[in-house]
Formats: structure tokens, sequence, C-alpha cells
């Protein structure tokens, strides 16, 4: 086992959260990334949708979002590409149809336009469909594998298979056991996604109140056959289901919400089948069997926003959790933010966002 010595920031979670936020801080001091899987992303960052839309998710969300825009196209440029969303309503979902377009600033379309961006529209049955534009997708692996470029050009390692079991207050800081090995560090960075109350708790740190929420994906063959690459991603209001395509095939959602343990997660039949089911009721194209499935866990604050800064019982405990599916399109400005709240620096984000942000508001 490597003698580390005294590392300056020992990062628990090599999702899109830790990694971004362990790119960030080894420019400041010696970095350490403990995954528990044999490579990174494995859990929830590995398994997401992915799409950057400025304009969706809370107003702490949206606030990062637009503050890493300097990022989008410096360090991460060439990530995102042209996506758009749509979104469409039926008979009976007309007032959750405006509530979505108006919070989304979205654009209406004739039902015609619509089907000429996706053929295979039900035009007897979709009574109104809008547009965003602005929607892009994110290249996942690209955006963290940037990031661990950073980690890494910075002096920054990753150990992976190392499963946490014991944390120590020490007088310098702390000591963290694995299933490995220990390590001693000033500052521990909790990025640990769903497994991030029981993280603290082995440190000894109050837990937030966490809840991991199940959303699983069926990928179907492109629908009769179509090319499907420049079609906008689809919702339903409510986001009730969403389909998006994704390699020459479909991914379709139920966009459900279910609360989970902390594991690592599957997809419910049940769960699929709802899902074909409702996106069947917007297309003329029969859905097929699914060529494959997968569930995710995005995990979520009693409040729904992220969970950004050192725990108030102890400033060398930070947390970077409750990303709730946003990780990725928040991870520039979050993992900035995370620096400047970590090492006392002033932030760009304004005080009413910071507060919205901090751990300290659940205490």
């Amino acid at each position: 086992m490597h003698d580390w010595g005294m590392l300056d920031f020992l990062i628990i979670g090599g999702g899109i959260a830790g990694i971004s936020s362990a790119a960030r801080l080894s420019e400041y001091g010696s970095c350490l990334v403990l995954e528990r899987e044999a490579h990174l992303a494995y859990h929830s960052s590995g398994r997401s949708a992915a799409l950057y839309e400025e304009n969706y998710g809370s107003t702490s969300t949206i606030a990062l979002a637009k503050a890493g825009r300097g990022d989008w196209d410096d360090l991460l440029s060439g990530v995102r590409s042209p996506r758009g969303f749509m979104l469409v309503c039926l008979r009976g979902e007309e007032a959750q149809f405006e509530t979505d377009r108006r919070h989304m600033g979205l654009t209406e379309l004739t039902v015609a336009e619509a089907k000429n961006l996706v053929p295979i529209l039900n035009t007897d049955d979709v009574m109104r469909a809008a547009m965003s534009t602005t929607a892009q997708d994110i290249d996942t692996d690209m955006m963290l594998q940037r990031f661990v470029g950073l980690l890494r050009t910075n002096g920054g390692q990753v150990e992976t298979n190392q499963t946490v079991q014991a944390i120590t207050k020490i007088s310098e800081g702390w000591q963290v056991d694995t299933n490995q090995g220990q390590f001693t560090a000033r500052k521990v960075i909790n990025a640990a996604g769903a497994w991030g109350d029981e993280i603290a708790k082995l440190a000894g740190i109050p837990e937030i109140g966490l809840t991991p929420m199940r959303r699983s994906v069926a990928r179907l063959a492109a629908p009769g056959g179509l090319d499907v690459q420049s079609w906008p991603m689809l919702f339903g209001p409510g986001e009730r289901w969403f389909a998006k395509a994704d390699a020459g095939a479909l991914i379709v959602s139920l966009a459900e919400e279910a609360p989970s343990p902390a594991m690592d997660a599957w997809a419910y039949d049940i769960d699929l089948a709802e899902a074909l089911a409702r996106y069947q009721d917007y297309v003329t194209e029969p859905v097929t069997r699914p060529i494959s499935s997968w569930a995710g866990l995005r995990t979520f604050a009693p409040d729904r926003n992220l969970v950004l800064g050192p725990a108030p019982q102890d400033d060398s405990f930070v947390w970077v959790v409750g990303q709730g599916g946003y990780g990725f399109f928040t991870a520039p400005a979050a993992s900035q933010f995370v620096v400047d709240m970590a090492l006392g620096h002033a932030t760009a984000l304004s005080e009413d966002i910071m507060a919205q942000l901090s751990p300290r508001r659940f205490f």
C-alpha cells in the first residue's frame, strides 16, 4: 500500500461531483480520490441521461448552471452537442403543460411543426407541443476525463476498490480506514452520493436526511428504423416520462422517483412497462422489446437543493451531495463553489444562493 502521508484533501466518491471537486482542489494541495467501485462514475454519474439546460431545476440549480458558463466554453469545450427538447401533451394535460412551458420558457410549436422534428409523433392525440433549442447533450465520459486530466496534471490521484470502513477525527484532521489501508487528510470531502449520510455517520457528523431515488431506463431500437440522432429529447407534462436518442437507439424512462436504499440499483419490470405504455400514447410506431435496461439512483436532500460546503459541526468535513440528477450540468460551478467554501475564498454566487446550498440550512 502506498504511503500517502498527510493529504490536504481526501475525496470520498468518484462520480462527477467528487472528481470535479478534486480537480479544483488539486490546485491548492495534495489530493486523493477514493472510489469504492473498480472504476469511476459507476453508480449515478455513469447512468445519467445528462442533458444541459440552464433553465431547468430549482433556483439554486439554475444559478449554478449559469455560473459555470465559462468552463463549458474553456475547460469543457466540445463536451456539449446540440439536442433541444420538446414538451408534448395529450388532451387533459393542458394545465400541466402550460405550467411547464412557462417555467422553462419554451416556445410553442404547432403540432405539424412538432411532427416535422419527430416524425413518429401521434398527431391525432397530441394536442400541443413546445420546444427549447438551447438544451444540449453532455458527453459524460469526456467531461469526467477532462476533470480527471486536470486532477492528475496537478499531481492528484485516484484509488479504486476502496470501501470506507471507519473515519476518525485526529488532531491534524481525519484518519480514514478502508478495506485496503489507512489514509490521513486535513480535510475530507464527502462526495459519496447515495452513501453520503453513511459517510457522515462514520465521521460522527450529523446526517442530512438524503434520499436516494431509483430511476429506470429502457433502450429501444430506433423506431421504424429511422435515424433518431437529430430528434429533440421528448418529455411528457410533469416529466411523467421522457425519451431521448442515444447511440442510434432511443432510451425511454418513466422518470420515476422511487425511494431506494443506497445500492447498485436495477430496473423494475413494472416501471419499464409503465414508461413504455406512457410513451406509446404519444407516438405512432409500436413499442418493441427493449434492447437493454438499467436503473440509477438520484439522491436528494430534503429540500431538493444541492448540499455544498463545510459541515457546521466541523469545517474540515465538506459536503458535496444531493445532486439529484443535476450533477453533470452543475459540476463546473458547484466544484468551484466547494473550493471557495472549503478554503474561505470569495464566491461569485449571491448570498441567497449560498444559503440555499449551505449544509447549515439543516442545522
